[in-house]
């Protein structure tokens, strides 16, 4: 399934025109190609790291996935382009913030193109039943414009955590 993510209308970007997320569903793995389209050159980019449990990835050019079942609780993913990722848990709207165990750490590659920049995830063991999906973005670019970007927005700032952005609905695996 593919989904068009939206900027928050009070942080246009500049150089970015699109960013696209095509999600499949492999058991109780899910895959993700992020697709941004852009001169690759024109945005910030992490260094290049090793694929370890890092905070405060959504502070530059980071993707991000949520993922919720029927109750209020949810997970967050953060994916940097560069390798690093973060998982948390909540039992609710930003409440009982802890460090999700994951059992396999994700796997992110980056390809640059000459209008776009692909990342590819893989996550493991998210579940098998069926998931509401939040499906986000943080694109800062060279000039120091940052974008946020969701499939839908909710308020006056931007706010990922917001349940109503959590529109992506993923069927039970087969």
């Amino acid at each position: 399934m593919e989904f068009s993510l939206l900027p928050h209308p009070a942080t246009p970007p500049i150089a970015v025109t699109a960013v696209v997320c095509d999600v499949r569903r492999q058991g109780a793995d899910i895959a993700l190609h992020y697709r941004i389209l852009v001169d690759p050159a024109a945005l910030v980019l992490p260094a290049p790291a090793a694929p370890e449990r890092t905070d405060g990835l959504w502070r530059t050019t980071c993707l991000e996935l949520f993922v919720a079942g029927e109750a209020s609780d949810y997970r967050e993913f953060n994916f940097a382009p560069s390798g690093p990722w973060a998982a948390y848990a909540f039992t609710g709207r930003r409440a009982g913030m802890a460090p999700l165990v994951v059992d396999e750490t994700p796997k992110i590659g980056l390809a640059a193109q000459e209008d776009a920049l692909v990342v590819a995830v893989h996550l493991c063991d998210v579940g098998t039943g069926a998931l509401r999906l939040g499906i986000t973005a943080v694109m800062e670019e060279r000039d120091g414009t940052k974008s946020y970007w969701a499939l839908r927005h909710g308020g006056d700032a931007p706010d990922f955590h917001d349940p109503d952005c959590f529109v992506a609905q993923l069927p039970p695996a087969d």
